[in-house]
């Protein structure tokens, strides 16, 4: 039988685990009596965890929000991944909280079993993170949002597009998306009549929100496929159309869905269709999947491929072909 102290440690962390636990399934678990497990609740309750029962046969024991956080017991594999966790969070797309992840990350790091602390050390030493690049997402602006979704509540807010223009929105939150280190609120635009992408860092809370609503539809089974293909091209000003030569499922392998958004036509070849801040940006995309193409729209896409063309011509010292 386990120490009590031990026990007590044991008997928190199966309550981190489940919503809610039988007695009886407890007492299995501890290899104790029921009357033992009843007796641990109470000394976990008089340390100020806030252990919820229900009498019955249908009732349990739930561990419930209280005023501090309870220690958490963490098996192996958790332990990775949440060190994991904290080391990508600190060059994530959220703003501030860079220092506060290194800071978990040190604490978590100090009680680590060596067998884990040389594997987390070995993904830290060996794993060269790229910082996000642009405005990151407010944690604050986040939870609220989060928390629309959640309650189901309408949220206003002030949204800035990409030319610096700020327009007032009133939407019916649906999920929250991290795509490519940006994050992106997915909501049914009331006045629009219609579902919306909206970038986080844009967007600035108008509260009250309210009233509820009932959920709709989503626009689409999987949310984040739906936000990476819409921001792969409709965030830019420019958008070109190629003929790819590779079947669709080639480059849906080489090419990310935020890069560009593949439409199959043939078994061998398949329309790539991306976007740039001009028409130039978007070939060097094109180009970036490295497969054959061919120019379909809009006008003046080709005139950019010869300019790209006759440039890196004479960057090889040679001379731009005639046309």
């Amino acid at each position: 039988m386990l120490e009590t102290s031990a026990r007590l440690l044991r008997l928190l962390s199966l309550l981190q685990t489940r919503r809610e636990w039988s007695g009886p399934e407890l007492a299995d678990r501890l290899g104790v009596t029921p009357r033992t497990v009843r007796r641990d609740v109470d000394r976990l309750r008089e340390l100020g965890y806030p252990v919820g029962s229900a009498p019955g046969t249908a009732g349990g024991y739930r561990l419930g929000p209280g005023a501090r956080l309870p220690p958490l017991l963490l098996d192996d594999e958790e332990a990775v991944a949440v060190a994991a966790g904290l080391r990508q969070a600190a060059y994530g797309g959220v703003e501030g909280i860079e220092e506060t992840s290194v800071r978990a990350l040190a604490k978590l790091e100090q009680v680590l079993p060596d067998r884990l602390r040389h594997r987390v050390s070995a993904l830290t030493a060996f794993t060269v993170p790229v910082p996000g690049a642009g405005p990151g997402a407010d944690p604050a602006v986040l939870a609220e949002l989060a928390g629309a979704c959640r309650d189901r509540e309408r949220l206003r807010f002030a949204y800035r597009d990409h030319h610096g223009a700020v327009s007032r929105r009133t939407a019916e939150p649906h999920r929250l998306v991290c795509a490519g280190r940006r994050w992106y609120l997915v909501a049914w635009d009331v006045e629009r009549e219609d579902w919306r992408t909206y970038r986080a860092d844009r967007i600035t809370p108008v509260p009250p929100h309210g009233p509820r609503f009932t959920p709709r539809p989503p626009p689409a089974d999987d949310l984040a496929a739906y936000v990476s293909k819409g921001v792969s091209a409709a965030a830019y000003d420019k958008r070109a159309t190629v003929l790819l030569h590779a079947p669709a499922e080639r480059a849906a392998q080489r090419i990310w869905p935020g890069a560009g958004v593949i439409e199959p036509v043939e078994a061998d070849r398949c329309l790539l269709h991306v976007g740039g801040a001009d028409l130039e940006e978007a070939v060097v995309r094109v180009l970036m999947t490295g497969f054959e193409f061919e120019v379909r729209e809009p006008e003046g896409l080709a005139d950019r491929v010869r300019e790209i063309r006759d440039r890196l011509d004479r960057a090889l010292g040679g001379r731009a072909p005639a046309d």
